[in-house]
């Protein structure tokens, strides 16, 4: 949410294209005409609150790398387009996430399995993995012990997740030979 009627015009507008967090130190640097430290990873989205036609990222990749101090969270890398988001899930069950986000902003419903969204699934898992390549992200860091490690459960907190049904297979009876 952005409100400066000096610097925009029209009143309320809602920004169609993929903006993140990385954005917002870029864009209130060029709104108080101000430079910043060069390399950052975001970009002003003035352009885009001035209906400006300006070139845009088509997706945005999200990492977030497991940590020992917080063991019970895996690692995880995402791709997030303007209607939908794949989520990659590395050392916890290893299930995949796909949602619509149009359809379903509070991503309730994973797609995941579904037989119609499997060309994006695999169409997302392609850009997602070049997209790690070519930005370095194919290696998983080491970084050294900081802080507590988080590790304790608490007995009155939540259960564990069910395991999805899609991944549970019933092993076959086989014959018992003498």
């Amino acid at each position: 949410m952005a409100h400066c009627p000096e610097l925009t015009s029209g009143g309320n507008k809602v920004v169609e294209e993929v903006v993140a967090n990385i954005d917002i130190m870029p864009t209130v640097l060029e709104a108080a005409a101000a430079s910043g430290p060069s390399g950052l990873p975001g970009r002003s989205f003035l352009p885009l609150l001035r209906n400006e036609k300006t070139p845009w990222r088509d997706s945005l990749l999200y990492e977030y790398y497991w940590e020992r101090n917080f063991p019970q969270t895996p690692t995880v890398h995402a791709l997030r387009e303007s209607q939908y988001k794949y989520v990659h899930v590395y050392g916890h069950w290893d299930v995949d996430e796909l949602y619509d986000l149009q359809a379903d902003p509070m991503e309730t419903t994973n797609l995941i399995f579904s037989r119609e969204h499997q060309p994006i699934v695999r169409r997302m898992n392609q850009q997602l993995f070049a997209t790690l390549d070519q930005t370095g992200g194919m290696y998983i860091p080491l970084f050294p012990d900081r802080g507590q490690q988080n590790d304790l459960r608490n007995p009155k907190g939540s259960k564990a997740a069910q395991f999805p049904p899609e991944l549970v297979h019933l092993p076959t009876k086989k014959p018992i030979h003498s």
